[in-house]
């Protein structure tokens, strides 16, 4: 299966709630699109699987939240169990590519 995608397409923004948008789904991958804008946030949340998730930001700031707080921008990349606590709180406007493999 290709999945060919422009991302830049993908950059939609709402001033009531982060817009999410599925990009990928196999069962041994999905990949969603996450927009926040400033102060909006994915609340901290686990998930019981035997899956990693990686969370890329692809423009703006923010922190990536859980077990910690920790100061998060264009470039980014935090990977790590989803069991673990996890989320993302946007500083600035923030776009935010998440992938779980496999899915849960």
């Amino acid at each position: 299966m290709t999945c060919s995608v422009n991302l830049k397409e993908l950059a939609k923004f709402s001033p009531d709630k982060p817009c999410r948008e599925l990009i990928f789904d196999s069962p041994n991958m999905r990949v969603l699109n996450f927009n926040f804008e400033a102060g909006q946030e994915l609340p901290v949340h686990a998930h019981q699987a035997d899956s990693e998730v990686a969370l890329l930001i692809l423009e703006g700031e923010g922190f990536f939240t859980g077990a910690e707080e920790t100061p998060a921008k264009a470039g980014d990349l935090q990977i790590m169990p989803v069991t673990q606590p996890h989320g993302l709180k946007a500083k600035t406007r923030v776009r935010l590519l998440v992938f779980i493999a496999p899915t849960l």
